[in-house]
C-alpha cells in the first residue's frame, strides 16, 4: 500500500506502507487506507515525531558507545524517514490545514 498526504499547505507526500504505518502508529494514529490529522493535534504529532527520532538517535549513540559497529548500509534513519510527514506538519498548522490520506 502506498500512502499519498495531502495538504493545501503543502505538496503532496507519497510513503511506502510500512513507512507511513510506522510514523502514523507514532503519532497516535491506526494506520487505515483513509484518514485526517487536524490542526488541532498537530503540535503533538510533531512533538511524538520529534521524540521518537530523538529515541533511536540515543540508542544508535549508546550502541556506538559500547563499540557496536554503526549499522550504515541500506541504512535510512528514523530522522530520513519522518522529516517530510514533519515539515509538512509544520506547515499545515502554520496555515490552519488538515492532512488527508486516501480521499
Amino acid at each position: 500500500m502506498l500512502y499519498k498526504f495531502r495538504s493545501k499547505a503543502a505538496g503532496d507526500l507519497i510513503m511506502l506502507g510500512p513507512t507511513g504505518d510506522q510514523l502514523l502508529r507514532i503519532i497516535g494514529k491506526e494506520p487505515a487506507p483513509k484518514g485526517i490529522i487536524e490542526p488541532v493535534a498537530m503540535p503533538a504529532a510533531i512533538a511524538a515525531l520529534e521524540k521518537a527520532v530523538a529515541d533511536e538517535e540515543a540508542v544508535r549513540a549508546q550502541a556506538e558507545s559500547e563499540g557496536s559497529p554503526p549499522r550504515r548500509e541500506g541504512f535510512i534513519s528514523l530522522r530520513q524517514r519522518a522529516w517530510p510527514l514533519v515539515e509538512m506538519l509544520r506547515r499545515a498548522q502554520a496555515a490552519d490545514h488538515e492532512i488527508v490520506w486516501g480521499v
